[in-house]
């Protein structure tokens, strides 16, 4: 049931001055769901669903920023999902392209890319490319854009990068193997260097991983939300927020 706009901003309010600071995660990973089913609630075209889901990011990176999370990473398209209609696809990869331009007008934030370039067409590849160099003014928010993203690609990318290391290192294959540790393979991971996330958000209703961050996930929080992506509103975040902070992290313990 939707709250009266007076309520909801009480609302709103009221989980804002709940949460602590040092209860906010470092590290928020989302998985941005929903976008078609959006679409079809009213009877409208798919790339309408994809552009106010792209709305919706830039939204909820404001957000973000407002409350000190340090690093989003963002599920845009994964690997299973370039078996959609070209049609579809194209549609999408300008919708993310113009979601990309909007990034670099901020100056507060830097981006990464992570996924299989050679799966996107050369102008969104060359795009990710451009932005991931850029250099941010003064960086409040770190942004990971999951585009042509696999988890288990990236854990085969990880491997076979760690082995190329090796043999460049003339490095013995044997005593590897009989050495190798999770850290070693952490190396080479896209997000290497970058905490792990704290808290994963899925929207939508589902309740799974479809692949995201598998390795970095490990120890992570998870929240499902009912709300599509679109619709998905600051009070709904304040609510996953104020969930992970009530939580015991036990980190396998």
């Amino acid at each position: 049931m939707e709250l009266p706009g007076f309520l909801y901003g009480f609302y709103e309010r009221r989980l804002l001055r709940s949460l602590e600071p040092e209860r906010i995660p470092r590290h928020i990973g989302v998985m941005v769901d929903g976008n078609r089913r959006w679409a079809r609630q009213f009877n409208a075209p798919t790339s309408q669903g994809h552009q106010a889901g792209a709305d919706k990011i830039h939204e909820f990176l404001g957000w973000c920023q407002e409350l000190g999370v340090r690093v989003v990473t963002l599920y845009m398209l994964s690997t299973d999902n370039m078996n959609r209609s070209g049609e579809e696809l194209d549609l999408l990869m300008g919708i993310i392209a113009n979601t990309l331009d909007r990034l670099d007008d901020d100056a507060d934030i830097s981006v990464h890319a992570m996924g299989a370039p050679e799966l996107l067409p050369d102008y969104l590849a060359d795009r990710l490319t451009s932005l991931t160099a850029r250099t941010p003014v003064r960086e409040k928010l770190h942004v990971n854009v999951a585009v042509g993203y696999g988890g288990r690609r990236e854990i085969v990318d990880a491997v076979r990068e760690l082995l190329h290391d090796a043999v460049a290192r003339k490095a013995d294959i044997s005593e590897l193997a009989d050495s190798l540790s999770v850290d070693d393979i952490s190396r080479f991971l896209y997000t290497r260097g970058q905490p792990d996330p704290d808290l994963v958000i899925r929207t939508s209703g589902e309740q799974r991983l479809s692949g995201f961050l598998m390795w970095q996930s490990a120890y992570s929080e998870f929240y499902f939300c009912e709300a599509l992506w679109p619709a998905f509103r600051k009070v709904d975040f304040l609510r996953a927020l104020r969930d992970y902070a009530g939580r015991q992290r036990r980190f396998g313990a």
